[in-house]
């Protein structure tokens, strides 16, 4: 083990405690999607209390920088997230939500807490390294259009210009102590879809004066399966599911219109513009070949992510020489989204995954739901591993 590894492991093991007592303050105060006023207040309170100086980007996103004993070196980028979600908590801890229907269910109190311990370590070693560590703490993760693509507009990632940036995120399904790399593309691109099937209703005894938008959405449901099956590479993932029907009949009522929602997702942009169209065409002629119409529209949300192979390798093994190769693991593809995955598109980045369970405690709840919490002591290796990759990457 380094020296320098040495001072970063007794740093975080230092601040851990006030790391978790800032984790626990954000869990208790969980703020909405681009509504995160005092989160981001509260952020940029400690951040200056570091030295260092802040600036607001996307009304309620919060950006600073460390610059090392020389700032001419490369500039590398930590990014954060600081909403929660409308989730009613149920856990029953010192630090439960103070807001109703809000809460940390995906670990974003996490995040921020651990940019926040690693800005701390990383101002106090600033002569131990050259170059600059752009802190980036974004609003709205969890609601469309993405804090990401805004922060992104507005120009995060430029004065300076990273070369690459690194994001982390909690992984209930790995142990405390462990984290999770994988390179190349990692998470999907996610899209929303909204169908209005139209027929013309009336009784159900009569269905030869109909025509029936129910029996038509069965079908359209079931054909729509082989833009997957028959489209799609077996190569590139892909996912389309529809979860909410509502044809607001009854059992002897046609109605005039069901509504259909689903998702499509994928880690191919090409494939992914081409899909849109076979899924509109596709829709529209079944519907009219069986005497009906549709109205279709595809929301795109946020892209696929993808993890630069060389700065995703560098960075699994400087978190190999933190922690021991027995701590790091190898990621499998995840069909879930994030908008990290807009730097992705930008700049090199690598985002992995910090360990957070601890079945012995019965920590073993998921991201999204409303008995999610974390196992603390891995706020200690994510505090210490963020400020460890920066100067790594930025010694490359």
């Amino acid at each position: 083990m380094t020296n320098l590894s040495q001072k970063i492991k007794s740093l975080a093991k230092a601040y851990a405690n006030d790391t978790i007592g800032i984790r626990r303050h954000l869990h208790a105060n969980p703020e909405l999607s681009f509504e995160e006023h005092q989160t981001a207040a509260y952020v940029e309170q400690l951040l200056q209390s570091y030295g260092l100086e802040t600036k607001r980007m996307a009304d309620t996103g919060v950006v600073a920088l460390i610059e090392g004993k020389s700032a001419a070196g490369k500039t590398i980028a930590l990014r954060a997230d600081l909403d929660a979600l409308p989730i009613l908590e149920q856990n029953q801890v010192a630090y439960k939500s103070r807001n109703a229907g809000v809460m940390h269910a995906c670990g974003h109190d996490v995040h921020t807490a651990s940019l926040l311990g690693a800005a701390r370590i990383l101002q106090e070693l600033r002569e131990e390294f050259e170059g600059t560590v752009k802190l980036v703490f974004q609003p709205g993760e969890e609601k469309f259009p993405g804090g990401a693509s805004i922060m992104i507009k507005e120009g995060v990632l430029q004065q300076p210009a990273p070369e690459g940036i690194i994001g982390q995120h909690v992984f209930p399904f790995l142990p405390a102590g462990k984290v999770g790399f994988r390179a190349g593309m990692y998470m999907a691109s996610a899209d929303e879809i909204y169908i209005t099937v139209k027929g013309k209703g009336g009784h159900a005894a009569m269905p030869e004066l109909n025509v029936d938008p129910v029996l038509i959405s069965a079908h359209l449901i079931v054909a729509l399966q082989q833009i997957v099956s028959r489209h799609a590479s077996p190569k590139v993932p892909t996912v389309l599911s529809f979860g909410k029907v509502e044809a607001m009949g009854a059992t002897n009522v046609i109605p005039n219109e069901v509504k259909i929602e689903g998702t499509f997702r994928t880690m191919d942009e090409k494939w992914r513009k081409e899909a849109h169209q076979r899924i509109k065409k596709l829709a529209e002629s079944l519907c009219e070949s069986m005497g009906g119409s549709c109205d279709i529209d595809i929301k795109n949300g946020y892209p696929y992510l993808k993890n630069e192979p060389a700065l995703t390798d560098r960075a699994r093994a400087a978190a190999e020489a933190y922690l021991g190769t027995e701590n790091v693991v190898e990621l499998d593809l995840w069909m879930g989204a994030e908008d990290f995955a807009y730097y992705s598109q930008e700049v090199n980045a690598c985002f992995y995954r910090l360990g957070t369970r601890n079945e012995a405690r019965g920590i073993v709840s998921s991201v999204h739901t409303p008995t999610f919490d974390i196992e603390e002591d891995a706020l200690e290796t994510g505090i210490g591993l963020m400020a460890w990759l920066a100067i790594q990457e930025l010694g490359s």
